[in-house]
């Protein structure tokens, strides 16, 4: 019994004088507790980091226009830097990264990230348009899907949409093929796209039918100054060969060409171009967003100059009657101010010289993800329906 007492005196006076020992204990005191980003009432933004040593911090984001003025963030008293950015012009999603003495990294308290081909983004999320928004309706399943590319021999992934009760039935479902744009990844329609959750908000209300989407990698490996990630021709192939294969044999999807569509932004518009026009009849809604066939003259960068242009690569589709008779929906939009306009344009009329009833919408805006979010609510509303509904404007 007096062992035990002494043993329980000895543990007591432990634990009142470690406390002690640790409070007193220089540099151990606790660091701001930073919020970052914080969206503020007023439509505002703030960003904020703790880097006490660091000389200067700015704000990177290839979605807030240009920042070398109003992008400087300020240090107070305690180490924390910070800049509340806006008004922001158009509620949605928003990628931003930090450069801290000339060394760009992500933002440390969030975990909120979008994924590019050769970097990792931070993101923050203003509210203000409802189609995009989380809301409380049935949702859908976004997987990662990982599948081996016998074209590129290794292993690759895509991110696939499943629509609401996939997993509980058995039902086929049409689909639908999603590309991104270059320096993207295909985790990037879900993330700064939000296509799952336009589609979720469009399923709910009656604007689109319940449907797969695929949203594979365009790249086949990392960008550099020399731009190997886009062969897009090596992509093309692997997308017949291997991506459309693995969904098929993977996935509950419908056959026939009025089943399947496929669209894409940018440099994706120009792959889905040439994936449609080499196999049209599997195709019966092509959507081409920001984007056109790329050096109508000549191939491209991949391409010497003896080679055939993409019409005349692309003649014997373009002229075969048939094929166009299937095709219920060729739709392309761009913006005004999109640096690829006459690019859009070009193709269209190209598209319309060969007795191919094309559809051309020019919207308000440049090159950016508020367009294609778009973009794809008005090309969705249109797909696998007798009669297309109507995206709420």
């Amino acid at each position: 019994m007096k062992n035990f007492s002494l043993t329980a005196l000895l543990v007591l006076g432990a634990l009142i004088v470690i406390p002690q020992i640790a409070q007193a204990q220089p540099g151990r005191q606790r660091p701001p507790q930073v919020v970052s980003p914080e969206v503020l009432e007023d439509g505002k933004v703030a960003f904020r980091i703790l880097a006490p040593n660091a000389e200067s911090v700015r704000l990177v984001s290839p979605d807030l226009g240009n920042l070398n003025e109003n992008g400087a963030l300020t240090k107070n008293d305690s180490g924390v830097w910070e800049l509340v950015f806006g008004p922001v012009k158009t509620p949605g999603p928003i990628r931003y990264r930090y450069n801290i003495d000339g060394v760009t990294v992500t933002d440390p308290v969030n975990r909120e990230t979008s994924e590019a081909n050769a970097t990792v983004f931070s993101m923050a999320y203003v509210p203000g348009l409802d189609f995009m928004q989380l809301a409380d309706v049935p949702h859908g399943t976004v997987a990662e899907v990982t599948y081996f590319s016998k074209v590129l021999d290794k292993f690759r992934r895509m991110h696939v949409y499943t629509p609401p009760g996939y997993e509980k039935g058995d039902q086929s479902y049409p689909v639908f093929y999603l590309l991104h744009g270059a320096s993207d990844s295909d985790d990037s329609w879900s993330t700064a796209g939000r296509a799952n959750l336009i589609l979720d908000n469009m399923i709910a209300n009656g604007e689109a039918v319940p449907m797969i989407i695929v949203m594979p990698d365009g790249h086949v490996g990392r960008m550099d100054r020399q731009e190997r990630g886009m062969q897009m021709q090596k992509f093309v192939k692997e997308f017949a060969d291997d991506i459309v294969p693995t969904i098929e044999k993977n996935y509950r999807v419908k056959s026939g060409r009025e089943n399947h569509a496929i669209a894409g932004l940018s440099m994706g518009g120009a792959q889905t171009l040439d994936i449609a026009l080499n196999d049209l009849k599997d195709y019966g809604y092509v959507g081409v967003f920001s984007s056109g066939i790329f050096g109508l003259r000549r191939r491209g960068p991949e391409a010497s100059n003896d080679q055939p242009t993409w019409e005349e690569q692309h003649l014997e589709v373009l002229k075969d009657p048939e094929l166009k008779q299937g095709l219920k929906l060729l739709w392309f939009s761009t913006g005004r101010d999109d640096f690829l306009v006459e690019t859009s344009r070009a193709s269209v009329d190209l598209m319309k010289k060969h007795g191919f009833e094309a559809v051309y919408e020019e919207t308000d805006g440049g090159h950016t993800w508020v367009n294609w979010r778009n973009y794809l609510r008005q090309f969705a509303s249109q797909l696998f329906q007798d009669t297309p509904a109507e995206a709420k404007k």
